[in-house]
C-alpha cells in the first residue's frame, strides 16, 4: 500500500463512509471486497496512529514523575 500521508481524522472519517458503504450497499462483491481491503489498511493506520500518541503521552508521563 502506498504510503499514506492523511491524518488520523481523515482516516478515520473515511473508514467511517467505508462502514457506512458497506452496511447499506448492495455493490457487486468485487466493490465491496476493495471497500473491506481499504478498510482493513485504513484500521491499521489509525491503530497506529493511537498507539504512537500512547507512547508519546507515557513519555511525556514519566518525565512529569521524575521533577
Amino acid at each position: 500500500m502506498a504510503e499514506n500521508k492523511k491524518t488520523f481524522e481523515e482516516n478515520l472519517k473515511r473508514l467511517e463512509e467505508i462502514v457506512k458503504l458497506l452496511e447499506s450497499s448492495d455493490a457487486e462483491l468485487d466493490r465491496s471486497l476493495a471497500l473491506f481491503e481499504e478498510g482493513t489498511a485504513l484500521v491499521r493506520l489509525c491503530t497506529r496512529s493511537l498507539d504512537e500518541a500512547e507512547k508519546k503521552i507515557t513519555v511525556l508521563t514519566k518525565g512529569d514523575q521524575n521533577d
